[in-house]
């Protein structure tokens, strides 16, 4: 295993996961519950946009990572989450799927309370970068 592997390994955030929201499959990114609590205190009540950067990284030998990087217009807010593709496949397929994103705490109730949720501009964009990731995944 490459060093560079190795490193994108060591930065994967573990809190991705799905649930079931209103019969569709939702992708979800869990944040520490501090980061969480000062997110939505700086957002909370006000409107506002989020733009979602999906930065495929892949090496030709079937290894996919995704690096997702979430600007809110308002609280001067980056968050920045590096995906394994190759574990975590029904993620992107649930987020082409519904092109909806759920952020959660670790105290968050899926489906039901203290959900942040994010809806995709423009659909056609996790769709594209899923047809990527399963390419790059097949190589």
């Amino acid at each position: 295993m490459s060093d560079e592997l190795k490193q994108l390994l060591g930065r994967v955030h573990s809190g991705i996961t799905t649930f079931d929201f209103d019969g569709k499959n939702t992708p979800c990114i869990e944040l520490d519950e501090k980061i969480y609590d000062v997110m939505l205190s700086k957002v909370a009540g006000q409107s506002l946009s989020i733009d979602t950067d999906l930065n495929i990284l892949h090496d030709g030998l079937g290894n996919v990572f995704v690096e997702i990087t979430l600007t809110f217009s308002k609280g001067d807010i980056v968050e920045t989450f590096l995906v394994n593709a190759k574990t975590d496949l029904g993620f992107f397929e649930s987020l082409a799927n519904t092109s909806m994103l759920a952020l959660v705490s670790p105290k968050s109730h899926y489906g039901k309370d203290n959900v942040f949720m994010i809806q995709l501009p423009r659909p056609e964009k996790a769709q594209n970068a899923l047809e990527i990731i399963q390419n790059a995944l097949v190589s």
